[in-house]
């Protein structure tokens, strides 16, 4: 029997773990690396949601299950726990973050356990009947922390170029992300190229 290859693996396990749920009245399953539910965390503090909909159809396409109509509160509650999420970005130091982290974590999730009720056996990051915003936070502070935990502390960060500050999850091979995009990037490299080209008269 041939072993699949890492990249049919993690594609496999991706696939598994946010198959939603026939029965469950929210997500549970989570990405073990974190990928899903931190990229979520990224695009909602880099774009704020504007309106209950708006929130619904971004978690929808993100791939959480909520289970039941957001309402004008769950915005609210998710737009607070999006300012604590940024301070984790914002943190100077690993010991800061991580401090941060843990402390999202005790308010949002709850301790892992194993479940079977929808017929295959999973971990539960969260108490059950929780509201959609609870659901929310829950997978986008464990999702952060397993994000943080398999690829490194330093995979959170605020883009490079100096007109942006956008909020970026580094996910790259090396852990060298500096950048929110490649546009970001190039007009990076075209500044400082001028700028040399300039300081040699």
């Amino acid at each position: 029997m041939t072993t699949p290859s890492l990249v049919t693996w993690v594609d496999r396990t991706r696939q598994w773990w946010f198959t939603p749920p026939g029965c469950c009245n929210g997500i549970v399953h989570l990405n073990p690396y974190g990928g899903d539910a931190v990229a979520l965390a990224v695009e909602l503090a880099n774009d704020p949601p504007t309106s209950v909909p708006d929130l619904e159809c971004r978690c929808t396409a993100a791939g959480l299950v909520l289970g039941r109509p957001m309402r004008d509160a769950d915005l609210g509650t998710v737009e607070e726990f999006l300012r604590r999420w940024t301070a984790v970005v914002d943190a100077a130091t690993p010991e800061v973050r991580a401090e941060r982290l843990n402390a999202l974590l005790a308010a949002a999730t709850a301790h892992p356990r194993l479940t079977d009720h929808d017929g295959v056996w999973h971990l539960h990051f969260r108490d059950d009947d929780l509201p959609p915003s609870g659901i929310v936070a829950a997978v986008m502070a464990a999702g952060t922390a397993l994000h943080l935990v398999g690829r490194g502390m330093g995979r959170l960060g605020r883009c490079a170029e100096d007109d942006c500050g956008r909020i970026y999850a580094d996910t790259s091979r090396g852990g060298r992300q500096r950048y929110c995009s490649p546009a970001c990037a190039n007009r990076d490299a075209v500044r400082r190229h001028r700028a040399r080209a300039a300081a040699r008269g």
